[in-house]
């Protein structure tokens, strides 16, 4: 017979890591992705271009393999950013058959934008906490999320989120920020 004190059977929901996580987890994607939609782009739209400004000139199969995405899912994605203005394909100048991936000059002046309201979301979730608090926050889901098995600054959401983003997005069906 188990023991239902030591099973955690009777603790509640605000007691449990994981429900707070997952609660929190989902208040942020969702008021995350309501406040970049004005910018006219996704929470995995904002991911791709934040990789691509630190790597412009990858390959698609090597974007893929850095976000640990399936290559047709990249091509999904590249597609939907490249409709929307912000990238472009060109002949990759050493290997004719690959496309090279660039932000266009309309990511160029929308990225900074997204980054500031990454920021100010940041600030908002984070406002209860002081400097030291946020470091050591920071440091701990980084050490949980190495353990998970997730790779370090990809969300693991990111191939699910491709066929979504695809969808034009009606800010009216999106919650107040």
């Amino acid at each position: 017979m188990s023991d239902d004190s030591t099973s955690g059977a009777h603790r509640p929901l605000v007691g449990r890591a994981n429900f707070l996580l997952s609660q929190l987890g989902f208040h942020i994607a969702q008021t995350f992705a309501a406040r970049l939609a004005p910018l006219g782009i996704a929470p995995n739209h904002f991911g791709l271009l934040m990789h691509l400004g630190h790597g412009e000139g990858s390959t698609q199969q090597q974007l893929a393999d850095v976000l640990g995405i399936h290559r047709k899912v990249m091509v999904g994605l590249l597609d939907d950013l490249e409709e929307r203005g912000l990238v472009e394909r060109r002949r990759h100048p050493h290997d004719r058959r690959a496309h090279a991936v660039h932000l266009t000059d309309a990511a160029r002046e929308l990225l900074p934008r997204a980054s500031r309201v990454a920021d100010q979301h940041e600030d908002e979730i984070l406002a209860p906490l002081d400097a030291a608090e946020r470091e050591q926050l920071v440091a701990v889901l980084q050490r949980l999320a190495e353990h998970s098995g997730n790779l370090a600054g990809v969300h693991p959401g990111l191939s699910q989120a491709a066929a979504r983003s695809r969808r034009p997005v009606d800010p009216s069906d999106m919650p107040d920020a």
